[in-house]
């Protein structure tokens, strides 16, 4: 079935392509602003209008005059200011839509009926370090929208495009040579990742002869030289198990079969490069290689280079990258391509999807979308840093997270064994990060701050975890099957309103998937939340006379399943008690 709002839009749309006699015209149709214009408002009349030379509210009557509802949802339909059209629903057709969710939970968001293969590329930590505080945004982002594309019926490719393959991978190995490849030592320092790049980092500084070293070592190693490579396979599996753990942690759906490794192309790059000068698109400038597209300029007016090879022979990343376009435009024939990173790198995406388009290397099928996000940043309004200024570990900060909280846990609850408050806290503590994140406008800055993210009001995990608490205990005092209680009748404005605002949900939804923007379905959890706590606050549940407590216990299941599916395509797991 239609969510609500598609299927308006599909009836008004219709009725104003008719009424205009000018084919797929716009209906806008939003929800409404405020109850007062009904539940929703189609705002689209005004610019058909103009199109066709009518005066808007005359158009709008033919609209509405015009309007076939197959479903018998539209109780009425009214014109308003210049020409838009206030929509009321009918109370009855939202219990039949309601009383179908609660026979069927899934049947709440139902799949696209046009699904696409999409890949989402996502996380893409540098395996030469541990993940730290910047890899956060990235990776939680990424599997929030592989969590709704799936759940829309899409295919999702995940590509975790790590870093494995460079100079810095030269110097690691000569390090690890110098520990000694077998000593007992190695073992104890990789299990440190961070710790055994700053010392090989400092080696490569102070000591030129051992930077020589390492140069030497990424030859061999990019030259396919069977002890380099061994040494590197050695340094990549134990990174990539730093990795796996912390996206356990995170309870992510990466996995090492999504590795999209940098390594993976690089007997692709010789043939990119030749492919770009085949097609005329390579010029020399200082000895490198590059494209130069007319569309990009610097301030000064002068034409920015994409280099595709540097003057030593070497391939950069955007090398790597035009390799991947490739890769998922013929060999996967995705749909969209999705690449969830730091906005600091949109000039970069904007130059690889130009020149993979000017050179053939994309299809003209696939849909390649930068999903930006910006930086998290610490009190000072610097980039979220330790106190000695270090990057901060993301194991570390996950750590921090679940010990404070225990603390609130406790605090609040202190009668349920200690065991169980630790479970909880480690939902609650790592939920509460990934839901702070997720909260906010991706393409924003934000602050990060502990008693925020860990409070008990306002649109955080704990606030939404406690809703969903509170409701399963309600349904558990009702003392039956909840799964007998149906929606009869509507008796107050707010079970209409709580009702209306669970079958909202495959509306945003449908929106995350098109958009990108997780914070959209994060605030209409907490405004979900907001309408349950008035609803049981004005209509007494339990004490209700048999017929309405058992509308008023189906309306609280129902607020239950929309809460536990949205939090689900967040990666956040509900509780049963806090």
């Amino acid at each position: 079935m239609e969510n609500i709002k598609d299927y308006l839009s599909r009836i008004v749309g219709d009725a104003l392509s008719e009424a205009a006699d000018i084919a797929g015209s716009d209906p806008n149709v939003i929800t409404a602003s405020r109850p007062e214009f009904g539940d929703y408002q189609a705002n689209g009349v005004m610019a058909v209008a103009g199109r066709c030379c009518r005066k808007p509210r005359e158009l709008a009557e033919a609209v509405i005059a015009g309007l076939r509802d197959e479903e018998d949802l539209v109780a009425s339909a009214e014109v308003a200011g210049p020409g838009f059209i206030n929509i009321k629903l009918r109370d009855q057709a939202l219990i039949a839509r309601g009383n179908g969710v609660l026979h069927d939970p899934l049947s709440l968001i139902p799949p696209d009926s046009q699904p696409r293969k999409i890949v989402v590329d996502h996380s893409s930590p540098n395996l030469a370090k541990e993940m730290h505080v910047g890899h956060l945004r990235g990776t939680v982002i990424g599997d929030c929208l592989s969590r709704v594309l799936e759940r829309l019926g899409h295919e999702v490719i995940r590509q975790n495009h790590v870093g494995d393959w460079g100079t810095q991978f030269g110097m690691l190995i000569s390090y690890m040579q110098d520990l000694g490849e077998d000593s007992s030592d190695l073992q104890t320092e990789l299990e440190d990742l961070e710790t055994f790049y700053r010392a090989a980092k400092d080696k490569f500084d102070s000591d030129s002869a051992f930077a020589d070293r390492a140069r030497l070592s990424v030859v061999k190693l990019q030259g396919g030289d069977p002890e380099y490579l061994s040494a590197w396979q050695r340094f990549i599996d134990e990174s990539s198990r730093h990795c796996q753990e912390i996206y356990g942690r995170l309870d992510v759906g990466l996995t090492l079969a999504d590795l999209d490794a940098e390594s993976r192309y690089n007997d692709d790059l010789e043939g990119i490069v030749r492919e770009l000068e085949e097609k005329g698109l390579l010029q020399e400038s200082d000895g490198a290689r590059c494209v130069f597209l007319p569309e990009f300029k610097g301030k000064d007016g002068e034409p920015l280079p994409v280099i595709v090879q540097k003057s030593d022979g070497g391939y950069l990343y955007s090398t790597t990258d035009l390799a991947a376009v490739r890769m998922r435009s013929f060999d996967f024939k995705a749909d969209r391509s999705l690449y969830v990173v730091d906005a600091r790198q949109s000039l970069h995406f904007q130059q690889v999807f130009a020149v993979a388009q000017a050179a053939g290397m994309a299809s003209a099928e696939i849909s390649l979308e930068h999903i930006a996000y910006g930086t998290i940043m610490g009190k000072d309004g610097r980039p979220y840093k330790t106190r000695s200024g270090d990057s901060v570990k993301l194991a570390d900060l996950l750590d921090e997270a679940v010990t404070r909280a225990f603390e609130l846990v406790s605090g609040k609850n202190p009668d349920l064994d200690e065991d169980e408050r630790r479970l909880i806290a480690e939902n609650v503590g790592i939920t509460s990060v990934k839901y702070a994140d997720l909260s906010k406008n991706r393409m924003s800055d934000y602050v990060f701050d502990w008693s925020t993210m860990l409070s008990f009001e306002g649109n955080t995990a704990p606030y939404l975890l406690y809703a969903c608490t509170r409701i399963k205990s309600l349904l558990r005092k009702q003392g039956d099957d909840c799964s007998v209680n149906e929606l009869t009748e509507l008796t107050q404005p707010e079970e209409r309103a709580l009702l209306l605002k669970a079958l909202q949900l495959p509306e945003i939804v449908e929106i995350v998937a098109r958009e990108c923007y997780p914070n959209l379905l994060c605030n209409y959890l907490y405004e979900l939340s907001g309408a349950f706590m008035r609803f049981y606050e004005a209509c007494p549940v339990l004490k209700a006379e048999p017929r309405i407590r058992n509308t008023r216990l189906a309306l609280a299941s129902l607020t239950e399943q929309a809460l536990k599916q949205g939090l689900d395509l967040l990666g956040i797991n509900t509780l049963e008690r806090m």
